[in-house]
């Protein structure tokens, strides 16, 4: 029997694994003019890391986002209400 959920996305089917975050972080548009520095994405992973509202180490369930992705687009922030824990990095 199958478990249904409100959100698709927390079906083990639609389960993002560790291989489709490098292939993507391994895309055209994760250059260096995009990225934020290693430092900055590891900070921004340990904020998440200690959010509520990360799930599964993944999945924001705020706005559905999988962080280790948008955490390293420098341009990105954090999508919480009231100003998130996280900003865009400035040029």
């Amino acid at each position: 029997m199958t478990t249904t959920s409100a959100c698709k996305g927390c079906r083990e089917e639609y389960k993002v694994t560790e291989a489709q975050i490098a292939r993507i972080l391994a895309s055209s548009m994760f250059n260096p003019g995009n990225t934020a520095s290693d430092e900055v994405y590891a900070e921004r992973l340990a904020l998440c890391g200690a959010c509520p509202k990360l799930q599964d180490g993944v999945t924001c369930t705020a706005c559905g986002c999988i962080i280790p992705v948008v955490a390293r687009l420098k341009a990105r922030s954090c999508p919480l209400p009231g100003g998130g824990k996280w900003q865009p990095v400035a040029e």
